[in-house]
């Protein structure tokens, strides 16, 4: 066995909570909901071009996980990415919060969360931006 590459990552929620994550993954990342195999539980997949990369499962019933305060353990998700500058402009258009650090040899990462919790880190290889930034937006 050899592995080929990443697949998808899994996001769980409640079924109340589909119509804000499909509304912020699209309006953060861009990502488009797409064809999901008919499975007995509701959910989205949102797709990047034709790669549906977050999967979204409402398999929790409503209350039933505290989204401020991390207990899984997978500490986030990290995408590759480019054109920081839209980056940036695209989630003040949307009011979304985000965190960036330069990381010396390793780029720009700007760190958002999902309304369920989900921490998603975005790295930008070969940009950085200014020091002049407090890290928080």
């Amino acid at each position: 066995m050899k592995l080929q590459g990443f697949s998808h990552v899994n996001v769980r929620c409640s079924e109340g909570d589909l119509p804000r994550l499909e509304k912020f993954y699209a309006e953060a990342l861009g990502l488009k909901p797409g064809n999901r195999p008919d499975f007995d539980f509701a959910g989205l997949w949102l797709y990047c071009g034709d790669e549906p990369l977050v999967h979204i499962s409402a398999r929790f019933s409503s209350g039933s996980f505290v989204k401020d305060a991390h207990n899984a353990s997978i500490d986030h998700i990290a995408f590759k990415a480019c054109g920081i500058a839209a980056f940036r402009r695209r989630l003040a258009s949307f009011g979304i919060p985000f965190a960036e650090q330069n990381v010396e040899g390793a780029g720009y990462q700007v760190f958002i969360h999902d309304p369920v919790g989900t921490r998603i880190e975005l790295n930008f290889m070969d940009e950085t931006v200014p020091d002049d930034s407090d890290g928080l937006h």
